[in-house]
């Protein structure tokens, strides 16, 4: 079971990553584009910085602290049940 949540939960933050490395592309575009006064969708990128690129950082981070820690739990429990 806890393999499965595991995988889960490895496999939403493998997307969410690509999500968010899409989305410094789309940034990095849009901001040499307006350098150059093509409109590559700077404004649309910064409009959607808060509600939907700031979460999905956090979210990356968020897991990534809570995967590594329960993992590391997980196998500090298991060499207790050992013992």
């Amino acid at each position: 079971m806890k393999d499965k949540l595991f995988n889960g939960l490895n496999l939403f933050l493998t997307l969410d990553f690509f999500f968010v490395l899409a989305s410094f592309l789309w940034f990095a575009v849009a901001l040499l584009g307006r350098s150059f006064n093509l409109p590559l969708g700077f404004d649309a990128w910064h409009r959607l910085w808060e509600p939907l690129f700031m979460p999905a950082i956090g979210l990356i981070m968020a897991g990534a602290l809570i995967s590594g820690a329960s993992r590391w739990l997980l196998e500090k429990w298991d060499q207790f049940k050992a013992q």
